[in-house]
């Protein structure tokens, strides 16, 4: 997925957001530009492909010792294969064992009583909460068993990868969702984000930011970037916001909240939500800052403002955690797989960002990494210089000119030890060259075996 920045700011095509199997649906860089349908279905045919290769190759003889190395090796990898789909097929039969042939007919299933108001939201708190109450019906007690086996098995699975862990919650989300068939759109999406708030909430523990992955890793290793880049500045990013209007900074202020509230949240969906919260916050202040609705690209730039401005915590963590672990469809379709997907578009440009993305050339860009240059600033307004009280007016013209004075020591002293590492350069210079020099006027003469 290629992110640009141009005279108009940055800009990625819709078409680059969209599955690239041509489904219409969201892809994301985590599937390889895929969505998560279409990317469970080129693993499948990946792996028969492989199998069906495997197959003819262990059928012919081989007729040399090239041609005898190679076949070991491709019957070897062909049993790897094999391993790994009986260990998958264990797990698909684990799902399906949860909903054997002992649950209810599907009619006392759709007995279960829907919230009212169907909406294609996530689940809000009163919802969820009535969702738990009427679990407690004879009638309605398989799904909550059906929940509860599944729990207990994936917590007594510690030694699956986050990967497999995330095929077994997605198979489990498959067969529930073909249990509510019988229901409309809207409220099997609902009862689906139910469930998966009632199953991730009680396993976030065990599958978020697993000892086995590298999330950890990488949250470090992202963090550690956007402090690097601390000195990119909001021009640099043709940002369209104008903070010195007391409206857009409260929304930007709204905007970090929710993205730093992410981290808080267990259930994947509530996550989604925080991120769809912060990006609502952001168009809303391109709005009041433009005057008019904010097009996708200067929402785009400034998402990742507010990604380099705030440094949202275990940010790698939250975003594979909503990836492996949330209903597919919120991540596929609708304002939220929007939000989510120019996110994740978000963190790849600050982990790819080099001189060319900002305008810079490679030496700038070094330079400016490195700390030995620092873009002009300019000082953010407040609402406090808006503020009634002349005391805190005057405060806050203090601070400005304290910040001013502050930066032009700074860049004062930068200058200086610039200078003076080329003064230093160039007294070492002369100095080497005094040195040949004198050495070739008067060359050393050996004293123990005198001419």
């Amino acid at each position: 997925m290629s992110v640009k920045i141009g005279p108009q700011g940055i800009h990625v095509d819709h078409s680059e957001l969209l599955c690239k199997d041509g489904c219409g649906y969201y892809g994301n860089p985590a599937w390889q530009g895929y969505c998560s349908k279409c990317w469970r279905e080129w693993n499948r045919r990946q792996q028969q492909q492989n199998e069906q290769l495997n197959k003819g190759m262990n059928n012919e003889g081989p007729t040399s010792s090239l041609v005898a190395g190679a076949t070991s090796l491709l019957f070897n990898f062909s049993k790897f294969e094999k391993k790994r789909s009986s260990e998958k097929g264990r797990r698909v039969s684990t799902v399906k064992k949860l909903f054997s042939s002992k649950a209810p007919p599907r009619q006392e299933i759709q007995q279960f009583p829907m919230v009212s108001s169907p909406t294609s939201t996530p689940v809000q708190s009163g919802d969820f909460t009535d969702f738990l109450k009427s679990l407690r019906k004879p009638s309605i007690q398989i799904i909550q068993k059906r929940c509860v086996q599944f729990i207990e098995h994936l917590q007594a699975r510690q030694d699956l990868t986050v990967e497999a862990q995330s095929e077994l919650a997605q198979d489990f989300y498959q067969n529930v969702a073909v249990r509510f068939n019988g229901f409309s759109s809207e409220q099997k999406d609902r009862m689906m984000d139910n469930i998966e708030k009632f199953i991730m909430t009680q396993l976030y523990k065990t599958v978020f930011c697993p000892d086995s992955s590298e999330d950890e890793r990488k949250d470090l290793a992202i963090q550690q970037r956007i402090r690097a880049l601390h000195w990119v500045t909001p021009e640099m990013l043709r940002v369209p916001l104008d903070e010195d209007k007391p409206e857009v900074t409260e929304h930007l202020v709204s905007a970090i909240t929710a993205i730093v509230k992410m981290d808080s949240k267990r259930a994947p969906q509530d996550k989604l939500a925080c991120i769809s919260k912060c990006s609502r916050h952001i168009f809303s202040a391109i709005q009041i800052s433009n005057g008019k609705p904010g097009a996708a690209d200067d929402f785009l730039s400034s998402l990742i403002h507010v990604v380099l401005k705030v440094n949202p915590p275990r940010l790698h963590s939250n975003i594979q955690y909503i990836i492996r672990f949330c209903h597919p469809k919120r991540l596929m379709t609708g304002e939220a797989g929007y939000y989510f997907t120019n996110l994740c578009c978000a963190v790849t440009f600050v982990e790819k960002l080099n001189g060319p993305s900002l305008s810079l050339s490679h030496e700038e860009f070094e330079q400016y990494m490195q700390g030995h240059k620092l873009p002009a600033r300019k000082i953010q307004n407040s609402p406090l210089l808006h503020t009634a009280d002349p005391g805190i007016q005057q405060m806050h013209k203090d601070l400005q000119l304290l910040l001013s004075q502050v930066w032009e020591r700074q860049d004062r002293i930068i200058s200086e030890v610039k200078k003076l590492e080329q003064e230093v350069l160039e007294w070492k210079r002369s100095v080497q060259e005094e040195v040949e020099e004198s050495i070739g006027k008067f060359p050393l003469r050996n004293t123990l075996n005198p001419e």
